[in-house]
């Protein structure tokens, strides 16, 4: 099982995906392990090595949210670093082509660890009214 110090001192390449549908995006609610606290945000993850990042964000949704997803383009790139902490994440749009969401597991930890907590889609006029991560999201999804 993974936990907190595996995400400690190194550099993480981070995933994630950005899928809206109806001015709403879809979003994870988990247990940060850089705030030790509940936060929003697109589902995503560690790039693993000899995977491609197409890979990687097909793989993430699916068991995050259930979905079968395909990769439409880059939008941005977010740097993390809050010692001990460091990630890049690429950012994605991403288009549903299967599946119905439901909040799935982190297949690295144990049924009473899972880090995540819900999934909901969040209207972008909505989201300052949750704790999102990252916090300038919203403007790369405002038209």
């Amino acid at each position: 099982m993974h936990n907190n110090e595996h995400y400690k001192d190194r550099i993480r390449p981070r995933i994630c995906g950005l899928l809206m549908e109806n001015d709403a995006i879809l979003l994870v609610e988990i247990h940060s392990s850089v705030s030790d606290r509940l936060i929003w945000m697109p589902p995503g993850g560690e790039l693993e090595f000899g995977e491609s990042i197409e890979e990687c964000l097909v793989r993430e949704f699916e068991e995050e949210t259930g979905l079968q997803v395909a990769v439409q383009s880059f939008q941005f790139i977010n740097e993390l670093i809050e010692p001990p902490f460091h990630a890049l994440e690429l950012y994605y749009r991403v288009e549903k082509i299967g599946g119905n969401p439901k909040l799935g597991n982190d297949p690295e930890f144990e049924d009473n660890h899972q880090l995540l907590k819900d999934l909901q889609w969040i209207s972008i006029d909505d989201l300052d009214k949750y704790k999102v991560v990252p916090n300038h999201l919203v403007r790369y999804l405002k038209p």
